[in-house]
């Protein structure tokens, strides 16, 4: 059973495209010095919490607008929407009376990336009430054109945005939902243009999926003479690793996609590797790239056409946009990672891989 969260998005009084983002809380001590030593930059997301179950129905006089809108996938009647936003209020030092017109926005289903249930999460809005825009905790306004800004060019230790902002706003204004994604699969963008598609694959307990991250940019153009450019696309797969009962959505991906397409292995393990035959036989030009130790291990009835092989320091460019090939050798001896240099995204693969600290194989780290 998925748990339910509650975001809210409060809107400015006196600007009515600005709403509040709450530094969010570092994450605990390691116990471990060197580990520990590194501090990250600070995270702003909506302010957000755990929507409880009612023994009955939604206390009577309080409205959420639209409410009836995803009755279908979840009864806001059943949780106490009203507690969920006075514990959203008192995170930003205000009350819940200081707001109202609260409205639903829209109910998110996150995909099943295992091995935990998912995360859905109810995106509430309202507007603070003249007069009470003085706040005690750590907020700030921003626009949804402020937070892309952001989040497509990264700085070091500058500032980060958060998933929740981006799934419940910037997606829909940046206009880039993925057309090549079958209806029949879930996935999740963030940040946008870089898309996780769990599917059902030969990975180890107590996970069961393998994220394909599909990466597909507006076009710009990319004619560039870096000599450590290796590859050059319209778009990237990485780790097309799923079960042949996932073989035909994987074929509808690759035949969506622009011809110039750049296939990256992090390592040669079949949960990443198995969905290789099907690239082959629906764009035999496809450009694929590996560690010469993985490409080792890859079996001609994978992949039986040429390769490029990489060791880390090389780039590739993907319709304009820079990625940078990491050597990350620890889960295997060819194991590597591919930074998104413009929002300092992090392709790791399974090079962070454990049930308390990640919760998906083929993950995407923002860092600084």
């Amino acid at each position: 059973m998925a748990t339910n969260n509650l975001a809210v998005i409060l809107r400015n009084p006196a600007n009515d495209a600005e709403f509040l983002l709450l530094k969010q809380t570092p994450p605990p001590k390691f116990g471990e010095e060197e580990y520990d030593s590194y501090v990250d930059s600070d995270l702003w997301d909506l302010p957000s919490t755990r929507l409880n179950l009612l023994e009955g129905e939604t206390k009577p006089g309080f409205f959420i607008e639209g409410a009836n809108l995803c009755l279908e996938k979840v009864n806001l009647r059943k949780f106490d929407v009203e507690l969920g936003l006075n514990q959203v209020m008192e995170q930003l030092g205000f009350k819940i009376s200081d707001a109202g017109g609260w409205r639903l926005l829209k109910y998110v289903e996150e995909p099943e990336f295992g091995p935990g249930h998912p995360v859905n999460t109810v995106f509430v809005v309202g507007k603070l009430l003249a007069g009470c825009q003085d706040f005690q905790a750590p907020c700030m306004w921003m626009s949804a054109e402020s937070c892309l800004n952001w989040l497509q060019q990264v700085k070091p230790s500058t500032d980060r945005i958060g998933p929740l902002i981006v799934v419940g706003l910037i997606n829909d204004i940046a206009q880039s939902a993925p057309k090549m994604i079958p209806e029949t699969l879930h996935f999740q963008e963030y940040p946008p243009g870089v898309i996780l598609v769990p599917m059902q694959s030969r990975t180890g307990k107590p996970f069961h999926t393998t994220n394909l991250i599909i990466f597909a940019p507006e076009h710009v153009s990319d004619e560039s003479k870096d000599n450590r450019i290796v590859a050059h696309g319209d778009a990237l797969i990485v780790d097309p690793g799923c079960l042949r009962e996932y073989h035909d959505e994987l074929g509808k991906i690759v035949a969506a996609l622009p011809k110039r397409l750049v296939v990256f292995l992090t390592h040669h393990h079949h949960d990443h590797v198995d969905g290789l035959s099907v690239i082959q036989k629906c764009n035999p030009d496809a450009t694929l790239l590996a560690h010469e130790n993985t490409m080792s291990r890859v079996g001609k009835g994978d992949w039986s056409l040429g390769h490029t092989s990489v060791s880390g320091g090389e780039d590739i460019l993907v319709g304009g946009q820079r990625l940078t090939v990491i050597f990350a050798p620890g889960h295997t001896d060819g194991h590597v990672a591919l930074l998104h240099v413009s929002t300092h995204s992090l392709i790791v693969g399974d090079h962070c891989v454990g049930y308390v600290l990640v919760e998906s194989c083929s993950i995407i780290v923002n860092y600084n």
